[in-house]
């Protein structure tokens, strides 16, 4: 049973006004952030529904940042290319005059020269940094310059020129995430761009008997190709060749070791990995500390040369004053690397095109996430105005009553 005292109907009172206080301040709250959900208390469900919604709004956004960055990237190196392909023109243009044996030697020298003012623009542009301060042909060696000159006197030159140009760099692993679990490879390798030849490798280690003694695996252009104990060189040959890897490989039947063929014109980076030398042992890489290509072993017979040694061969034959060689070696080497600066271009400008459409494709769910983000956690304004115009007066006339109902005695004057 209840007990009634003098004291319960303040008590009452005051516990229904802080009540009305407590709902008068939490609305207020919610206008002032325009978030409905202050607490997870307030709506559970809403609140995991948002938290959701958020998670996935920011890696949006993060993809949108990554598509951006990867589409200007692409157009600084597409800039890169295109000049790097006039030149190239250039220089056929110079092989063509020098071979149609109408030019004396002092004419084809002084177009020697201007082919070797050329080249170096041409390493130039090889070695040329990004907005970033990243070397944008260097691969993995982003501060490194890939392509280095190494001069000398050729014949007949009188002068020093460029007589090689030494690849420092490393593969192409940079990678731009732009969606979920999906990638966008930033980098194209001095490796690829500025080559020529299909490379060939042959060992000239005899691996009839070859056996795998421990478990191990090596690389061959970034791709990892396993090995147990008992691979023979034939199992070996079918794991390259099953291999994503741009390579075709082969048993030589002159020397009976591994022979190695790229199907398109790049240079072949190839390395063991920590424990294993199963490249090595088969010949065809050296023991060294620096596993960057070129790394090959001495006996290795390796062909296959880069856009900056053919344009060097065309020089020389220039220098040498023989048109029909300039004619022939000198304008195939030169068509051989436009064809593949030519191929790097479109695949530069096709990872372009996909950046470019998954940026629009984000573009248009960001809004959809973001209003669906809106709906379970965004304030309804004009509702909120109404429950507060509501709390307000049942405040003012419980208020009102409680002035009434808690009469002022000559107690409360006397205190």
């Amino acid at each position: 049973m209840r007990r009634i005292s003098t004291n319960m109907p303040n008590d009452d009172i005051q516990f229904r006004l802080r009540r009305h206080e407590q709902a008068l301040s939490s609305i207020q709250s919610k206008m002032a952030s325009q978030q409905k959900i202050q607490d997870l208390r307030d709506d559970p469900l809403a609140a995991s529904h948002a938290v959701r919604y958020e998670s996935y709004l920011a890696r949006l956004q993060r993809f949108e940042q990554n598509t951006q960055y990867a589409q200007d990237h692409y157009k600084v190196v597409d800039g890169y290319l295109r000049q790097a392909q006039d030149i190239y023109q250039r220089v056929r243009e110079l092989a063509v005059q020098g071979a149609n044996g109408t030019y004396t030697k002092d004419d084809m020298k002084a177009m020697a020269v201007e082919v070797n003012e050329l080249l170096k623009e041409v390493v130039q542009i090889s070695n040329a940094l990004g907005p970033d301060g990243k070397r944008l042909f260097a691969g993995d060696k982003a501060y490194t310059e890939p392509f280095r000159i190494v001069e000398g006197t050729p014949t007949n030159a009188g002068e020093s020129m460029v007589v090689r140009v030494e690849y420092q760099g490393a593969g192409a692993n940079r990678n731009a995430e732009i969606d979920e679990n999906a990638y966008s490879n930033l980098d194209i390798s001095g490796g690829e761009t500025f080559w020529a030849e299909k490379m060939q490798i042959f060992s000239s280690y005899d691996a009839t008997g070859y056996r795998v003694e421990k478990s191990g695996a090596f690389y061959i252009d970034g791709q990892r190709i396993e090995v147990k104990p008992g691979d023979t060189i034939g199992t070996i040959v079918a794991k390259i060749n099953e291999s994503p890897a741009p390579v075709k490989a082969y048993i030589d039947p002159t020397t009976k070791g591994l022979a190695l063929e790229g199907t398109n014109a790049h240079l072949i980076r190839m390395e063991d990995e920590a424990g294993s030398s199963v490249l090595k042992d088969l010949g065809i890489l050296r023991f060294t500390s620096d596993p960057g290509a070129p790394n090959w072993n001495p006996t290795a017979r390796v062909s296959g040369g880069s856009a900056f040694d053919m344009i060097i061969r065309l020089r020389d034959a220039l220098l040498q004053g023989n048109a029909e060689m300039v004619g022939s070696q000198g304008i195939a080497g030169l068509d051989l690397a436009l064809d593949n600066i030519g191929s790097r271009l479109a695949e530069v400008g096709s990872r372009q095109e996909r950046a470019e459409m998954t940026w629009k494709r984000l573009n248009q769910q960001i809004p959809d996430v973001t209003a669906n983000l809106a709906s379970v956690s965004s304030l309804d304004f004009a509702q909120a105005a109404t429950d507060l115009s509501m709390l307000e007066f049942a405040h003012k006339a419980a208020l009102q009553t409680a002035a009434k109902i808690s009469q002022p005695t000559l107690l409360d004057f006397l205190r």
